[in-house]
C-alpha cells in the first residue's frame, strides 16, 4: 500500500505541475488576488475568495490558503517560535500555549476583511524569523458575533461515543475588542492486537495480546483583549486549560517454552495537568518612524502522573505490583522588548530583546510489591529541580533595492542552567546566531528566497528527570549534561503562482548540526538524552495547489506536500554512520513537520459544489519507517498510510454539518523492537519483539453555528 500511495504522490504532483505550467492563464476570478498595488511579497486573499468554501471561522479561511501550512508555534521555552506564522491586524498575539489554530478558530469568518499572504519582511512587522506568514485583517467595527459547535465522536473499536464542543464571543464593549470562548471535549481510542515476542532465529517464545484503551479529557477557556489606550495598544491573552489521560492496557501473556505459565498484565496510567497562561503586551509609535512594544507572559504547569504494573498468575494471584508517582511543576516567565525603525530610506531596522526565567521541579516516587509489601524502588535523576536564567537579543536590518530585498542581522543568547536534587550542576552557555535571507520578487506570482542561518534549540527540561517506563521495563534516564544543540542551517526556495490558486513551491536545504541531541549511551543496558557528535541533514521538499477543472472536477482542487530526505551522524555505539534518530511512539495523527524521517507526503482534494452548498474531500498522509536506536536495541515504528474522507454542507438552518472519518483502511501500526544480548549491532541479538495494532477508524459528526 504504501508503494501505490507514495507513486500516486509522485503521478499527481508531476501532473498538476504540468497542468499548471501549461496553463498559466487562468480566467479572470482565478487573476483577483494578484494585483499590481500590493508590494511583490504580499497577495492579498479577499473574504469574497473564500465564500467557495463557505467558512464558519477565520481558521477555515486560513487553512484555504493556497501554498500556505498553518504552524502552531511550538511548545520550546522562549516566546521567538511561539506565536506560529500568523498575525492579527498586523499583531502578533502575545501567547504561547493558546494555539494559532484556537485563536483563529474562535473569529468568526464574518469578521474577517481579507488575509495577506506575507513573504518577507515588508509591512513593517516583526516576523520573527518566519519566511511566510498569514495577516488576518478584521473589520474594525463587527457586530457581536457568537460561534458555537458541538460534535460527538466515535471509534470503530469501542462502543464509547464521545461529546465535545465549544463557544465563543466576538464583541466591542467600551472601546475593548474581546474574543473569550471555553471548550471541552472528551474522546477515545483503543490500540487492539498482539505484542509479541520471538527468539534470536524468529521463532515464537512468547505470544502476548496488547489491548489499550485512552480516555481523554480537555477543558480549557480563553479571553483575548485589545484595546488602545491614546496612542498605545494594549493587548491582553489569558488561558486556563485542565487535561486528563486515563489509559490501560490489558495483555494475555503466554510463554511458548512449555515450562512457564501463562501470566495476565494490567498497566494503568493516569496522567493529569492544569495550566495558566497569562499574556499582555504594549505597543505604540514613539516616533514617526520608531515605533516600541513591550510583552509580559507567565505560564504556568502542574502535571501529575500516577502509573501502575499489575501481574497476576494462572491463578488470578497477584505476584507483583509497581507504582510509579510522578508529580512535575514548570513555570515559564518571559520579558521582552521589540524596536522597529525605519529612519533609513529602503531600510528597516529591529531590535529585540528577551530574558526569561524557568523552572522546572520533578519528584517520583515509585515502589514495588512482589508479595512481601511495598518496597521504595530508587529511580536515579527522578527529583530535581531546573532553573534557567537566559537572556536574548537580536539585531537585524531589512534592505530592500527594487525587486531584492536582503534580511540580515546577528543574534546572541546567554543562559545560566542550574540543577540541584539527585544532580548538582550549573552551567553557563553562550551562543550567536547570524542570519542571511535573500528574496527575489520581480512579480507577486513569482519569488525565490536563499537563506542561511544559526539556530539554537531549547532543551526540553524533561529531559533532566528520569521516569519509568512499565510497559517496555525499562527506565528513561535523565541526563543533567544535556547541551544545546545547533544547526547551521542553508536553503533555497522558488515558488510560482499562477492566478490565486495553483501555485508550485520546491525547497532544497541542507543542515550542519553540532552536538546532536539524540541518545547517548550511559551503560551497557541503559542511555539518556544527551550529545553524540556532529551530524548533517539534507532534503528536498517539494508543495503544489491545483484546480482540476480541466480533468473535468468542476471546482475541486488539490494541495499537495512531500519531503524527501536523508541525514547522518557517527553513532555512539557502533561507531558507524547512521540516520538521525526519529522520535518514538505509535501515532494516528501524523505532523508534517515531523523533522527526522525519511519521508513524508500529504494528498488533500476538495471539491465544492457551490449552488448546492456541499463539499466533499479526501485525504492521505504517509511517512517512512522511524528508526529510534538506544544503547542495546533499535526501535522502529510505522503507522502506514492513514486516509480520511470527509463530507459538510451549509444547506439547512444556517449551521455548517460536517461528518468526518479518519484512518479508512485501519491500518496496522506497527513497533518492532530489536533487543541485543549487550551493545546495539556489535553484540548478538537476544530476542524481536514486534507490536501489531489496529486503532480503528474514527468518526466524527460536527455542527457548527453562529449568531
Amino acid at each position: 500500500m504504501r508503494g501505490v500511495a507514495n507513486g500516486l504522490l509522485c503521478a499527481w504532483f508531476l501532473c498538476s505541475a504540468v497542468a499548471i505550467a501549461d496553463h498559466p492563464d487562468e480566467d479572470d476570478h482565478e487573476q483577483s488576488v494578484l494585483s499590481t498595488v500590493l508590494p511583490a511579497q504580499v497577495v492579498a486573499y479577499p473574504a469574497a475568495f473564500f465564500q467557495r468554501y463557505q467558512p464558519s471561522t477565520a481558521l477555515d479561511m486560513v487553512n484555504q490558503v493556497p501554498g500556505f501550512q498553518l504552524d502552531n508555534g511550538d511548545d520550546s521555552r522562549g516566546f521567538t517560535t511561539a506565536a506560529g506564522n500568523i498575525l492579527i491586524n498586523n499583531q502578533r498575539p502575545s501567547v504561547k500555549q493558546d494555539t494559532p489554530a484556537s485563536m483563529l478558530g474562535r473569529i468568526p469568518a464574518g469578521n474577517v476583511v481579507r488575509i495577506d499572504l506575507i513573504r518577507g519582511q515588508t509591512t513593517g512587522v516583526d516576523l520573527q524569523g518566519q519566511q511566510v506568514v498569514v495577516n488576518i485583517v478584521l473589520h474594525d467595527e463587527s457586530p457581536a458575533a457568537v460561534r458555537w459547535d458541538a460534535f460527538v465522536y466515535k471509534n470503530s473499536e469501542n462502543d464509547v461515543i464521545m461529546p465535545g464542543g465549544s463557544i465563543s464571543l466576538s464583541d466591542r464593549w467600551s472601546n475593548i475588542d474581546v474574543n473569550t470562548g471555553i471548550g471541552g471535549d472528551r474522546h477515545a481510542h483503543s490500540s487492539i492486537g498482539s505484542r509479541n515476542s520471538y527468539d534470536a532465529d524468529g521463532n515464537l517464545s512468547e505470544d502476548r495480546s496488547n489491548d489499550v484503551l485512552n480516555k481523554h479529557l480537555t477543558v480549557s477557556a480563553n479571553l483575548n483583549a485589545s484595546t488602545w489606550i491614546g496612542k498605545t495598544l494594549l493587548q491582553l491573552n489569558t488561558e486556563v486549560g485542565y487535561d486528563k489521560v486515563d489509559e490501560t492496557l490489558t495483555a494475555d501473556r503466554v510463554p511458548q517454552n512449555g515450562v512457564d505459565e501463562p501470566f495476565h498484565e494490567d498497566i494503568v496510567d493516569d496522567r493529569e495537568s492544569d495550566k495558566y497562561e497569562i499574556g499582555v503586551s504594549a505597543e505604540r509609535a514613539l516616533k514617526d518612524d520608531l515605533t516600541g512594544k513591550g510583552i509580559l507572559i507567565f505560564i504556568g504547569d502542574d502535571f501529575n502522573e500516577v502509573s501502575s504494573q499489575r501481574v497476576l498468575d494462572n491463578t488470578n494471584t497477584q505476584t507483583l505490583f509497581r507504582l510509579s508517582d510522578t508529580n512535575t511543576e514548570t513555570t515559564e516567565a518571559i520579558a521582552r522588548m521589540e524596536f522597529d525603525w525605519t529612519g533609513i530610506a529602503n531600510h528597516q531596522i529591529q531590535f529585540n530583546m528577551e530574558g526569561a526565567f524557568n523552572t522546572l521541579e520533578g519528584s517520583l516516587l515509585q515502589t514495588v510489591d512482589t508479595g512481601s509489601g511495598p518496597v521504595v524502588e530508587d529511580v536515579p535523576g527522578a527529583n530535581t529541580r531546573v532553573e534557567e536564567e537566559r537572556i536574548d537579543v537580536l539585531l537585524s536590518d531589512t534592505w530592500r533595492v527594487g525587486a531584492f530585498e536582503l534580511n540580515y542581522g546577528i543574534g546572541a543568547e546567554i543562559s545560566t542552567l542550574t540543577q540541584t536534587g539527585d544532580a548538582e550542576l550549573e552551567r553557563d552557555f553562550t551562543f550567536v546566531k547570524p542570519h542571511a535571507i535573500l528574496s527575489h520578487s520581480p512579480e507577486q506570482g513569482r519569488q525565490t528566497r536563499f537563506r542561511m542561518a544559526r539556530e539554537v534549540s531549547q532543551l526540553d527540561f524533561n529531559d533532566f528527570v528520569s521516569a519509568s517506563v512499565f510497559q517496555d521495563d525499562d527506565l528513561a534516564l535523565g541526563n543533567p549534561n544535556l547541551s544545546p544543540e545547533t544547526t547551521w542551517i542553508a536553503e533555497l526556495t522558488h515558488e510560482r503562482r499562477f492566478g490565486d490558486i495553483s501555485v508550485v513551491k520546491l525547497r532544497a536545504y541542507h543542515h550542519w548540526i553540532s552536538d546532536v541531541e539524540d541518545l547517548l549511551p550511559l551503560t551497557p543496558t541503559f542511555e539518556a538524552p544527551g550529545n553524540i557528535g556532529d551530524g548533517r541533514r539534507w532534503g528536498i521538499e517539494v508543495e503544489g495547489t491545483a484546480p482540476l477543472d480541466r480533468l473535468g472536477l468542476k471546482s475541486a482542487r488539490l494541495d499537495i506536500k512531500a519531503r524527501w530526505q536523508d541525514s547522518s551522524v557517527v553513532d555512539p555505539v557502533t561507531g558507524e554512520d547512521r540516520v538521525l534518530s526519529s522520535a518514538g511512539r505509535i501515532s494516528s495523527r501524523i505532523p508534517f513537520d515531523d523533522i527526522d524521517v525519511r519521508y513524508m507526503a500529504t494528498i488533500d482534494l476538495r471539491q465544492d459544489f457551490e449552488p448546492q452548498r456541499i463539499a466533499w474531500g479526501l485525504g492521505i498522509i504517509t511517512r517512512a519507517e522511524r528508526p529510534l536506536f538506544k544503547v542495546n536495541e533499535l526501535d522502529v515504528f510505522d503507522e502506514g498510510t492513514i486516509i480520511s474522507a470527509f463530507v459538510e454542507t451549509t444547506r439547512w438552518l444556517g449551521l455548517k454539518i460536517r461528518l468526518q472519518a479518519n484512518d479508512l483502511l485501519n491500518e496496522s501500526k506497527t513497533r518492532t523492537r530489536t533487543l541485543y544480548t549487550a551493545e546495539r549491532g556489535i553484540s548478538p541479538v537476544a530476542r524481536y519483539e514486534i507490536t501489531d495494532v489496529t486503532r480503528g477508524r474514527q468518526f466524527e459528526l460536527v455542527l457548527i453555528g453562529s449568531f
